[in-house]
């Protein structure tokens, strides 16, 4: 927000008291109280928290690693049932929706935030799943993430999804990007780089609008060779190893199913991104703000 003028109205300067919690002012206010309320008005500003809306939101992973990193959630977009418990008991006072296919809602002004996160379906681009791309029925999603960047317009946006993205539907993804206004960079982050005791590379898009400075945040990935992580972790058979324990839920889940919600929960645990590395994004948007 900026000011035009050598001064600031008198109207104006009975907006800011009332947004600093400051008295009325009067016509005889001086030069003095004028600057006095614009530096205030001002560390209102800087103070403020970046907002943030969650699609595709899980369990809140990505909430939660915005959140330690000083953001405020805002809303959450979520159609699993096991999750929208675990995000309504979480985050009590945030504004849920069901499905990304009917979100958001009348009036759009009410569901305006700075970032828009969220990481959509994996399964038609993942090695282990169905491999149609954005093609499939749940990857496909992405066009409805897509389609809210354009009516809400955030100043940044950041996706999650499986590696195989970057030779599985990465150009679509930037080409809708750069459609909607965005430049975008991109990387491929591992959890164990953040103290997790497992690999999951995942690819992670930051975008923000054109018009903040169009310079890149994040290395682009392609620049270096990409390794499979059968080749990381030296098991070849790890991708029809997955594949076959996808035909067997209690196998996949190790029996979890046999214990309540255990299935669920397994489930949502490891669609959800990583708080950390969700967190060390964060700090980054705020630090070049």
């Amino acid at each position: 927000m900026g000011y035009r003028g050598s001064g600031v109205g008198l109207i104006t300067r009975t907006l800011l008291l009332a947004i600093c919690g400051e008295r009325e002012v009067t016509i005889e206010d001086t030069e003095n109280d004028q600057q006095r309320l614009t530096h205030n008005m001002a560390q209102q500003i800087v103070h403020k928290p970046l907002t943030f809306g969650s699609l595709f939101a899980g369990i809140g992973g990505f909430d939660l690693g915005f959140e330690r990193a000083g953001m405020e959630c805002r809303w959450q977009v979520e159609i699993e049932p096991y999750c929208q418990r675990n995000l309504a008991e979480r985050w009590p006072n945030v504004g849920q929706w069901d499905d990304v296919r009917t979100f958001p809602p009348n009036p759009v002004e009410d569901w305006e935030v700075d970032v828009i996160c969220g990481g959509f379906p994996c399964q038609d681009i993942s090695n282990a799943g169905s491999k149609l791309g954005l093609s499939g029925d749940r990857s496909g999603l992405w066009f409805e993430y897509a389609r809210i960047l354009r009516v809400l317009r955030p100043s940044f946006v950041v996706v999650e999804n499986s590696a195989a993205l970057l030779h599985r539907g990465i150009g679509d993804v930037l080409r809708d990007l750069a459609g909607s206004g965005f430049d975008a960079a991109w990387e491929v982050l591992s959890a164990c780089a953040f103290g997790a005791a497992h690999m999951r590379r995942r690819l992670f898009i930051v975008a923000y609008a054109n018009g903040l400075d169009g310079r890149p945040r994040v290395r682009n990935p392609l620049a270096q060779q990409d390794r499979s992580i059968q080749a990381i972790d030296g098991s070849p058979s790890a991708r029809a190893d997955w594949q076959a324990r996808l035909e067997n839920p209690s196998a996949l889940y190790r029996g979890a199913d046999g214990l309540p919600f255990g299935r669920e929960r397994n489930h949502a645990i490891g669609n959800a991104v990583v708080p950390p590395v969700a967190e060390w994004i964060g700090r980054r948007l705020i630090s070049v703000l």
